[in-house]
């Protein structure tokens, strides 16, 4: 029999994921609100039925104030096939660490949120880690930094003249390359260890404006103009991603799973998404 895969919020990330797939030995049935050619509207439709097949879950989805969606409609029905499922993956941010003025976290770093994103977030990882702890369900959550690939990166806006480049005293931030995010979710699917928690980032945290000023570099256009953060006109969401400044490590995707990563450094994604183009 295939494995079915159950994609909640089949996305960018998501679909990566599934791309790496076998056809042969997977079946994979993904949602989205609207619905569309590939994906189920979802929780407007009924998929109860496709529930009794399902072998492999993946969460997408972002919580809103009440934690997790998916649980909200369908926590007694996950429970009821937890025996039959052989891995969940639940895919978290590591906005869950909150501010560490630069400081490095791992998996072990306690959760301290400083935005309501990240609040949302340690509900939601509670609520799945209650759920699995109940049903004895075969759950892995994945904290991802900031992502980016094919159809997302900062040439568009460097190419366009509105990119920016916001600087802020000592901050840093995490990313990840959607390819390393797949290949990371295959590696885990091939070797479940139920209750891991996982760090997906690349290995070369920096600061925000270096990757604008070296996209602009590539592309032989100038960089745009620093801009102090304190008096930079900015919308509050855009703002709130300056709140949190960290370093995330990444040690245990390659100790656990055996991952290396493909883009290890911004510098090498980056060229990588030209040379593509």
């Amino acid at each position: 029999m295939k494995n079915h895969l159950l994609s909640f919020g089949h996305g960018y990330s998501a679909r990566a994921f599934a791309a790496k797939l076998n056809p042969d030995e997977w079946e994979v049935t993904g949602t989205s609100r609207a619905g569309g050619e590939d994906t189920i509207a979802w929780p407007e439709s009924d998929i109860s039925p496709l529930l009794e097949t399902v072998s492999h879950v993946l969460v997408s989805i972002a919580p809103n104030e009440d934690g997790d969606i998916v649980l909200q409609h369908l926590a007694p029905q996950i429970a009821q096939i937890a025996p039959q499922l052989k891995w969940v993956g639940y895919l978290s941010t590591t906005g869950v660490y909150g501010d560490h003025n630069g400081g490095w976290v791992d998996e072990d770093t306690p959760l301290t949120p400083s935005t309501k994103r990240g609040e949302m977030r340690v509900k939601a990882e509670a609520q799945w880690q209650a759920l699995a702890k109940q049903c004895d369900l075969p759950l892995h959550i994945f904290r991802l930094a900031g992502i980016y690939g094919p159809g997302r990166g900062p040439f568009s806006k460097v190419r366009a003249g509105t990119a920016r480049r916001i600087l802020k005293e000592g901050q840093v931030f995490s990313r990840i390359h959607v390819a390393d995010i797949a290949q990371t979710l295959s590696a885990s699917v091939n070797a479940p260890s139920a209750g891991a928690i996982y760090n997906l980032c690349d290995d070369d945290p920096a600061p925000p404006e270096d990757v604008i000023a070296y996209a602009a570099n590539l592309l032989g256009l100038p960089i745009p103009p620093a801009e102090n953060y304190e008096t930079a006109e900015m919308t509050p969401m855009a703002r709130s991603f300056y709140a949190e400044s960290k370093r995330v490590r990444n040690d245990k995707i390659k100790k656990d799973l055996g991952v290396r990563l493909t883009y290890p450094t911004y510098k090498a994604g980056l060229k990588a998404l030209l040379e593509a183009e």
